[in-house]
């Protein structure tokens, strides 16, 4: 009797619990083949308009160390990982028409470079009869469960949130599985890649980083566990969101959601397990209202496919006073800008990857409604750079910002100075990356030019503000 084998692709869903797909295949075959594709053009490529690097180097070491713990996983298991570099199409179709397998199960993705993948394959796998079996793996709620069709999804977050939590239920997340089939295939494994063969050279991330972002679902699930039961930072989570320095005003799970080393159903129910013993209270709500806004923004992304990466966003309505201008970008992409707070938080994006929210929100307002540059500039910047690059809710949020989204309020004008003496009451945000100003005192750091007897020589060691910082004044 012929054995039933199945491929399971790995994707951004890099890990054993909650994977649906890798249930499904143990469920409906007698052998698998794990498999990850390194695939050149996301790892080697450029960004669609304005060339950076696809996958920086800080994403391409979390995703060289969350596959290395991947396939460390599967061999507890009795199994192994095939890893390959080129094109994910053409790697599974030998693989699947060399094996004679019978189906490749995979997370779906829902972006338009994703989609056009997952069709060529499915086109090539039926030549041989073969077909994908895909599961929907990435987010906290089935759509099966919601109470509308994606393409009848709520336009406004807040008018999504009261229709779901009316009347949807999280399901349990998927058990990892205790045992796989022996992996006893004739075929070459594959190795890992070194940084190097991602294009990228060996480096040392900066000391003052928030926190080791170390990649994998080991290293995910010891951050989970550390954020909720070491100390009380879910529970103040509400009040400490918006901080800048250290690693627990927020949950830093974004990078291991990203790249799927962490599910967000087991994050729930850790959660909610979290409540019944410690007491529930808006800080842990607010940890769920962030998962919410994932889920939301994935389903935008679905319901308006390639209107979240134009210019008019999913309004259809471009700024026409937005330009390409790069010489400006290079600037605020450098942290030299002579506006403390914007830079500050430039410099630790450019140096370690990450940036909290609150500053992700800032100097995106910044670049648009200050410098007047293409916002699209700024969202293929991020995707490069940013270590927990999420395509939905980096775009979803550079559309919301640029007054392009599907927000209600159509002016999303920060005043920075205004937002650096709330949210970096002190200076010591902008002291910490920005040692050329560590001797001005408190607050009077953010405008280091109204200093009268600066330590610094202004325009040289820092630069003169590019903008007129009277307006936020007033």
């Amino acid at each position: 009797m012929n054995q039933r084998i199945g491929i399971v692709w790995f994707r951004q869903d890099l890990r054993l619990h909650d994977n649906e797909a890798l249930t499904e295949a143990l469920h409906h075959c007698d052998k698998i083949i794990p498999v990850y594709i390194f695939d050149e053009r996301t790892i080697l490529g450029k960004t669609r308009q304005f060339g950076f690097s696809k996958t920086g180097k800080f994403r391409a070491k979390f995703l060289l160390e969350s596959v290395e713990d991947l396939r460390r996983s599967l061999r507890k298991l009795g199994s192994d990982l095939v890893i390959r570099i080129g094109k994910s199409e053409d790697e599974l179709f030998q693989l699947a028409r060399k094996f004679k397998t019978s189906w490749v199960f995979c997370n779906r993705e829902r972006t338009q470079e994703e989609l056009q993948v997952q069709d060529i394959l499915e086109q090539r796998l039926w030549t041989v009869g073969q077909e994908i079996r895909y599961s929907r793996g990435k987010l906290l709620y089935y759509t099966a469960d919601l109470p509308f069709p994606i393409t009848h999804t709520p336009e406004v977050f807040t008018l999504f949130r009261k229709e779901v939590e009316r009347v949807v239920s999280v399901r349990q997340p998927l058990p990892k599985p205790e045992q796989l089939p022996p992996f006893d295939f004739d075929l070459d494994i594959g190795t890992m890649p070194t940084l190097e063969e991602l294009g990228h050279a060996p480096f040392e991330v900066d000391s003052r980083a928030v926190l080791e972002f170390k990649g994998g679902e080991t290293a995910g699930l010891e951050r989970l566990r550390q954020f909720l039961w070491d100390g009380s930072a879910a529970s103040s989570y509400f009040d400490t969101r918006n901080e800048m320095l250290g690693a627990n005003y927020s949950t830093k799970f974004s990078a291991w959601l990203a790249q799927g080393c962490l599910s967000p159903k087991l994050i729930y129910h850790e959660l909610k397990d979290y409540e019944r013993q410690r007491g529930e209270n808006k800080s842990t709500y607010w940890i769920f209202f962030e998962l919410l806004w994932r889920d939301f923004f994935r389903l935008m992304a679905k319901k308006h496919g390639t209107k979240l990466f134009l210019k008019g966003g999913l309004r259809e309505e471009p700024n026409r006073r937005l330009r390409n201008d790069r010489q400006l970008l290079q600037v605020w992409m450098d942290g030299r800008t002579g506006v403390p707070f914007i830079d500050a938080n430039m410099r630790e994006l450019k140096l370690t990857g990450f940036m909290s929210n609150r500053g992700r929100q800032n100097v995106a307002s910044f670049l648009v409604n200050d410098l007047k540059v293409n916002w699209q500039m700024g969202a293929e910047y991020f995707e490069s750079v940013l270590i927990d690059y999420d395509t939905a809710s980096n775009w979803g949020n550079w559309n919301y910002i640029a007054g392009v989204g599907n927000d209600p309020r159509e002016d999303r004008y920060f005043n920075i100075l205004s937002q650096a003496r709330q949210y970096d009451p002190h200076g010591d945000y902008v002291r910490y990356w920005l040692p050329e100003l560590g001797d001005i005192p408190g607050a009077k750091v953010h405008r280091p030019e109204e200093v009268l007897a600066l330590p610094i020589t202004l325009g040289a060691a820092y630069p003169k503000p590019m903008v007129n910082m009277d307006k936020w004044e007033r």
